[in-house]
């Protein structure tokens, strides 16, 4: 199978505001930039956006390593994915979970490769982290103000 290395990172201007994503994955040499945004959204859905992304530029099933600054895309993905799916999409607070409709895509396109999840942290001199958010500011400016 294939192996991949992929950065992704959201970003906001405002919470919410114009956003943006970013993504770079890498696949021996060679290197796919990616970006987009949105005029009114919030951080957590550009950087869920942004791992949605990756893994649609994906053409076939592969192992990779996922690179994230964002705790709310670890934590959601390996702790509270399982339960919510468990409790109908409701929180342990039996709230209606938030992007429930990015969180169940993410969901479906993760199954369809092998992957591992990673935290980096945030503007810490990552170069795969650092592309990722300059992609996403990029796409804040480019399409967060349409």
């Amino acid at each position: 199978m294939e192996r991949v290395e992929i950065y992704t990172d959201g970003a906001c201007k405002g919470n919410p505001g114009p956003g943006g994503w970013g993504v770079v994955l890498r696949f021996g040499e060679q290197v796919k930039e990616l970006f987009g945004g949105q005029a009114n959204t919030t951080n957590n859905r550009m950087e869920l956006t942004s791992a949605i992304e990756a893994l649609k530029a994906l053409r076939r099933p592969v192992s990779a390593t996922i690179y994230t600054d964002s705790q709310y895309l670890i934590k959601g993905l390996e702790q509270w994915l399982p339960a919510w799916k468990a409790r109908g999409w409701q929180t342990a607070g039996k709230q209606p979970v938030k992007n429930r409709d990015l969180w169940e895509l993410l969901d479906q396109l993760a199954s369809e490769h092998q992957l591992s999840w990673h935290w980096v942290k945030g503007h810490a001199g990552n170069p795969g982290n650092t592309r990722a958010d300059a992609l996403a500011n990029q796409g804040v400016e480019r399409f967060g103000k349409e």
